[in-house]
C-alpha cells in the first residue's frame, strides 16, 4: 500500500476508530460518584402494582395531597417476588406528583436491614423498557436510512452523551471552572463530530476552526451579557437543590454561562459543516477557484441557512415555555414587565447569544474553509 492509500484509509476509518476507543474509555472511566451515600442503605428496583388504596388522598380539585398506598410485587434484586406495601406520597404538585393504578410498573426504593424490608417508597413509573424501545427504533431507522453515515452519527451521539455525563457533570461537581471545562468538552465533541463527517482532512479542520471560533465568541458574549443582565445561576431548574445537596461552593452563575454556549454548540456545528460542505463541493467542481470566490460562495450559503437556523434555535429554547407564556397572557402581564423578569431575561440571553453564535459561525467558517480548501482538492467527499 502506498503512502496516499494509507492516508485515505486513515482519513476514512481513523475517526470512527478513535470514536469507538473514546467511547470505551469513557464507559470504563469512573465519575467518583458511583457510591453516592444517598442510596447506600437502600435498593432501587422495579415493582408491579397489584392494588392501590386511595383512602388517604385528600382531593382539593386540581391537586391532591396525602398518601397512596400500593400493594407491590418486587420484580428484581434480592427481594424479587416479595409482596409488600409501598407508600406514594403526594405533595399537592401536579408537576412532581404521580398516581399509580393496578398493573402499573413502578420504580421503588426499598429500605432494608438484616434481610428484612423496613419500608418501600414509590419513586416514579418504571419507564426504562419504553425508553429502550424508543431508542432502538431511532437507531434502526437511522442506520436503515443513512447506512454507514448513520453509524457514524450514532458514534458521535454516544461520544457527546458520555462526554457530558462522564466529564462535564462530575468535574463541574468537583469544582472545576465550568466555563473552561465546557469549552474543552465542546472542542472534543466538535472535533469528533466533524471528523466523523469528513475524516481527518482539511475540511474537518476548516469546519472545526469556524465552529471553535464561533463558540469562543458565544462564550465571551454569554459572560458579558450575563453580568449586564444581572442573571444569577440559580435561575436554572434544580440549581438550588444542588446547593442544598452539599455543593454550596459551586458557582451557579458560571455554570449558567457555560450552559449558554454548550446549548448552542450543536447548531453552530451543524451550520459550520453545511458551509464547509458547500465550499468543498464548489472547489471539487472548480479546482481553480480563488480563495476570495470560495469565501464569497460560503457567505451566500451562510446567509440562506441563517434564517432557518436562528428560527430553529428560537423554537428549541422557547418550546418548553408555552405554558409560561399562556400564564402571562391569561394574567394580562405587560410586555415590559415580562421582559424584566429574571427567568425570562435568562431565556432571552440563551436565545439571542446562541443566535449570535450562528451569525458569526457563517462568515468565520466561510473564511477558514475558503482559505484551507482552495488550491488543492480534498481527499474525500463529504459524508464518505
Amino acid at each position: 500500500m502506498d503512502k496516499t492509500g494509507f492516508r485515505r484509509i486513515l482519513s476514512k476509518y481513523g475517526p470512527i476508530m478513535v470514536g469507538l476507543a473514546l467511547i470505551l474509555v469513557l464507559l470504563i472511566m469512573p465519575t467518583g460518584y458511583e457510591d453516592n451515600i444517598v442510596y447506600q442503605e437502600s435498593i432501587i428496583c422495579p415493582a408491579l402494582v397489584l392494588s392501590t388504596n386511595d383512602s388517604l388522598i385528600i382531593d382539593t380539585g386540581l391537586v391532591r395531597s396525602g398518601d397512596q398506598l400500593c400493594e407491590l410485587e418486587i420484580l428484581s434484586g434480592e427481594f424479587k417476588g416479595a409482596i409488600c406495601e409501598g407508600n406514594n406520597q403526594l405533595n399537592g404538585s401536579l408537576e412532581q406528583d404521580k398516581l399509580f393504578s393496578p398493573g402499573d410498573k413502578a420504580l421503588v426504593r426499598i429500605n432494608h436491614q438484616d434481610g428484612e424490608i423496613l419500608n418501600v417508597s414509590m419513586i416514579d413509573h418504571y419507564r426504562v423498557p419504553s425508553e429502550l424501545v424508543l431508542a432502538a427504533l431511532f437507531v434502526i431507522l437511522l442506520v436503515l436510512f443513512a447506512g454507514r453515515t448513520g453509524v457514524r452519527a450514532l458514534v458521535s451521539f454516544a461520544v457527546c452523551v458520555l462526554m457530558i455525563w462522564k466529564v462535564l457533570v462530575p468535574y463541574s461537581l468537583n469544582g472545576v471552572n465550568p466555563v473552561y471545562l465546557g469549552l474543552g468538552v465542546v472542542l472534543i465533541m466538535a472535533a469528533m463530530t466533524v471528523s466523523l463527517v469528513y475524516g481527518f482532512d482539511r475540511r474537518a479542520l476548516a469546519s472545526l476552526s469556524g465552529c471553535v471560533l464561533a463558540v469562543a465568541v458565544t462564550c465571551i458574549m454569554g459572560i458579558i451579557f450575563t453580568d449586564l443582565f444581572k442573571i444569577h445561576g440559580a435561575v436554572m431548574s434544580y440549581s438550588e437543590s444542588l446547593l442544598y445537596s452539599g455543593y454550596s461552593q459551586l458557582n451557579l452563575t458560571r455554570i449558567f454561562m457555560a450552559s449558554i454556549f454548550i446549548g448552542s454548540s450543536g447548531a453552530i456545528m451543524d451550520l459550520s459543516v453545511d458551509i464547509t460542505s458547500s465550499i468543498s463541493e464548489v472547489v471539487e467542481k472548480k479546482p481553480d477557484i480563488t480563495a476570495r470566490e470560495a469565501i464569497k460562495s460560503g457567505f451566500t450559503v451562510g446567509r440562506a441557512a441563517l434564517s432557518t437556523q436562528t428560527t430553529t434555535l428560537l423554537l428549541a429554547y422557547s418550546g418548553g415555555y408555552i405554558s409560561l407564556l399562556m400564564v402571562f397572557m391569561a394574567q394580562g402581564t405587560p410586555l415590559y414587565t415580562i421582559f424584566n423578569l429574571k427567568y425570562v431575561a435568562a431565556e432571552i440571553l440563551h436565545t439571542l447569544v446562541g443566535c449570535f453564535g450562528l451569525v458569526t459561525v457563517a462568515p468565520l467558517t466561510a473564511v477558514t474553509a475558503g482559505l484551507l480548501l482552495t488550491g488543492r482538492r480534498p481527499t474525500l467527499r463529504a459524508g464518505a
